[in-house]
């Protein structure tokens, strides 16, 4: 609806843009939540969550996130799937959204638009996407049954995904640029311990070769400079991400990666901006923290508009 008019204005529907629904529509503000997709975020793409707590034995992504909505929802936030923000105006006091379905009008808005997977940009990579190349091992796993496949990257997310495809696949190649993995120890014991876990530690993907499907990698020796090509039907990419938040260039202030700059507050350099989650400046991207950073923006949201009604009144 064109010019509508809310108090919140959430953009992004991960665990942080959710939490802030959780938050702004207890507080009984009247909130609109616009996702791009499908709700759930990089999160819902995660086969299995070990850390979240009160989950000792472990959680699905999708199921997580799902009850994230059921809660958002149960509060009264309108969510607005598939409807993509183009950008935001500041005027006056107000913010004006607009999306490629139309605009609002808010007192304050939260981006919490995530981040999404980085690409290598190597021969091979985008020539062969969707035909043995991708970027999330929970969603094409089960395509490379009794197959072998690499895993990019040797991060959380990538031992993560690693262990999750291994229950389809015939072997796992692990190939990371640095000489260390960076996942969490537990992960690196199970995942080491398996018997068709190969890892290529201090090696750089330059290539995935193929014709009409992934027939094969190349990795590079860091130390040695020497290439090797490893046989593989599949490849998934977790080589890091990218903030999502190309829309608001000119609008905030952005780190030199792109991120959202904000304080303690989650306030952003425009008034009645905030931001929370991935796409922000931070060290730490966490589910957990994720949800506090929309908790906090919330709070600070409600201030402002607490303000701007005592100043009307």
């Amino acid at each position: 609806m064109s010019n509508e008019m809310y108090d919140v204005i959430i953009i992004g529907g991960g665990a942080a843009g959710l939490t802030a629904g959780i938050y702004s529509s207890r507080e009984r503000l009247k909130t609109l939540l616009l996702e791009k997709g499908v709700c759930g975020g990089l999160t819902a793409s995660t086969d299995i969550v070990e850390n979240y707590p009160g989950f000792p034995d472990s959680v699905k992504g999708a199921d997580l996130m799902e009850k994230f909505k059921e809660h958002a929802e149960k509060f009264g936030v309108v969510i607005n799937e598939f409807e993509e923000v183009k950008n935001l105006k500041a005027e006056g006091k107000n913010i004006k959204v607009k999306t490629d379905k139309g605009e609002y009008n808010t007192h304050a808005v939260i981006v919490a638009s995530g981040s999404i997977p980085k690409k290598l940009n190597i021969p091979g990579e985008e020539e062969l996407k969707g035909r043995g190349v991708s970027y999330c091992a929970t969603c094409d796993g089960p395509l490379f049954r009794n197959k072998d496949v690499a895993i990019i990257g040797c991060g959380n997310s990538g031992l993560q995904e690693g262990e999750s495809v291994l229950r389809y696949v015939k072997s796992v190649t692990f190939v990371e640029f640095l000489p260390h993995m960076t996942a969490a120890k537990i992960l690196q014991e199970r995942l080491q311990k398996k018997e068709n876990t190969t890892f290529f530690l201090n090696h750089a993907l330059t290539a995935i070769n193929g014709e009409k499907k992934v027939g094969s990698i190349k990795v590079k020796n860091r130390q040695t400079g020497e290439d090797k090509d490893i046989p593989v039907d599949g490849v998934f990419i977790y080589a890091g991400f990218l903030p999502n938040a190309g829309f608001l260039e000119g609008t905030v202030k952005l780190d030199g990666a792109g991120y959202i700059m904000t304080n303690e507050k989650m306030e952003t350099t425009v008034p009645g901006i905030y931001a929370a989650g991935d796409v922000c400046s931070k060290k730490v991207r966490q589910i957990d923290t994720a949800c506090g950073d929309g908790t906090v923006a919330v709070i600070s949201a409600l201030e402002r508009i607490k303000e701007l009604s005592a100043h009307q009144n």
